[in-house]
């Protein structure tokens, strides 16, 4: 079936709406002035990244049902309106703990998850020939988001701790604004490609008629191939996301006065990898297989957290390192959608995506947290070091755990009809 409808003009509003939506990788930039403003700990501090995370995750499966049945354009918007909301309401009282966690975490966070997946299931149903690559290119905005964002949170927050109570909440105010045009802008540009369509010159691969390759929800979960993906995506996430969380506090309080950049340049260095490693990794997989590129993202992640980053304060090394970690972080975020469809289909796979997603919020909202523990009490012992090599090694050992379970990822069997 032919359709006047321009597939990469869709990919370009996804990889557009994903680097806005990668504001909640720049977080650690807010935590500083945070910290000295209000005078939070770093358990504190952390508490509305967690939050956030959460929110998106349960967004995300309540938003895969509700666009497999309304589309994505209806979803989109109403992801980019709460993250608008959010913004705006973390500028009259986010200057407690629990108002920027309801603000932020709880708001903000349902809108990053509404709006995030609309364009990966658009994506995969349009590019069913590239599913990989169009994934890739599609996260590998939010990977890069924190490119843009983190360098301008740190020009609006400013330097002066005694203009904290003016740039705090205007910077809120300015995200509102950009959220409220750009992410239900392009939403708008969204929508499901018509039955039957299939991309010019791509023959779909040949199924048995006698047998169901589309799962539905309730299908997947009957199956331990699921849980094991699960996890594999849940130890994945935990090593990335715990780096992004820590990047910015870890450049100031490790580096020093050795840094040659602020902690928010040095975050946006990182999130350039994390998503430059969304499109590469995800472009491999089309070709040398998905379960090989990720052995090698666990082994590359493990040896950086081992070998690389303890012990050492030099800037270069510590820049290098949490790169090399974003970079393998990146993978898992355009894997996991291909995985999911090619295991269970694209049919359901906003429902089906949204599920597997859990895994990603489950390693965000505890492992964050257990690591900003030992921080903390480390910190307050004078130890900043020995708390950082512990979080690395700590690291390290989740990346072997994931080499170990990767071991066991299989496909599904179809299923009769």
């Amino acid at each position: 079936m032919i359709s006047t409808t321009n597939r990469w003009t869709l990919a370009s509003a996804a990889v557009l709406m994903q680097v806005c939506l990668g504001i909640i990788y720049a977080w650690s930039v807010f935590r500083g002035p945070l910290e000295q403003h209000y005078g939070w700990s770093k358990t504190e501090s952390i508490a509305p990244y967690r939050w956030s995370i959460l929110f998106f995750t349960l967004a995300m499966i309540a938003a895969g049902f509700w666009q497999d049945k309304k589309g994505p354009r209806l979803v989109g918007s109403v992801g980019g309106l709460l993250l608008g909301a959010g913004c705006l309401l973390a500028v009259f009282i986010g200057g407690t703990p629990m108002g920027l966690n309801i603000s932020y975490g709880v708001v903000a966070g349902l809108g990053v998850g509404f709006a995030y997946v609309t364009p990966i299931a658009t994506c995969v149903k349009w590019f069913p020939d590239k599913r990989g690559f169009v994934v890739g290119l599609a996260v590998m905005g939010f990977g890069i988001g924190s490119l843009l964002f983190a360098p301008l949170l740190e020009a609006l927050l400013g330097k002066d701790p005694a203009q904290y109570a003016v740039t705090i909440p205007r910077t809120f105010l300015i995200l509102s604004a950009i959220f409220f045009v750009f992410v239900t802008g392009c939403a708008q540009m969204f929508k499901i490609p018509p039955p039957g369509w299939k991309p010019d010159g791509w023959t779909p691969p040949v199924t048995d008629p006698g047998v169901r390759t589309d799962f539905t929800t309730a299908q997947m979960l009957r199956t331990w191939q699921f849980w094991v993906l699960w996890l594999v995506y849940f130890l994945g996430s935990s090593i990335g996301l715990t780096a992004i969380g820590e990047s910015a506090p870890l450049v100031k309080e490790l580096a020093g006065g050795a840094a040659v950049m602020t902690g928010g340049v040095a975050l946006g260095v990182m999130s350039l990898f994390n998503g430059v490693g969304r499109l590469a990794w995800g472009a491999a997989s089309d070709k040398v297989g998905k379960q090989k590129v990720v052995y090698a993202m666990f082994t590359l992640s493990a040896l950086t957290c081992s070998l690389l980053l303890p012990a050492t304060t030099d800037f270069w090394r510590v820049l290098l390192g949490i790169c090399v970690v974003g970079f393998c972080y990146g993978g898992y975020l355009a894997l996991m959608p291909s995985l999911a469809a090619e295991y269970y289909g694209s049919k359901y796979i906003g429902a089906n995506y949204g599920l597997l997603f859990t895994a990603w919020g489950a390693a965000g909202f505890t492992i964050p947290r257990y690591i900003a523990t030992i921080l903390e009490e480390k910190k307050k012992a004078g130890a900043v070091a020995a708390g950082y090599d512990q979080m690395f090694y700590t690291l390290a050992s989740l990346a072997v755990a994931g080499l170990v379970v990767n071991y066991f990822l299989r496909k599904p069997a179809a299923v009769a009809r």
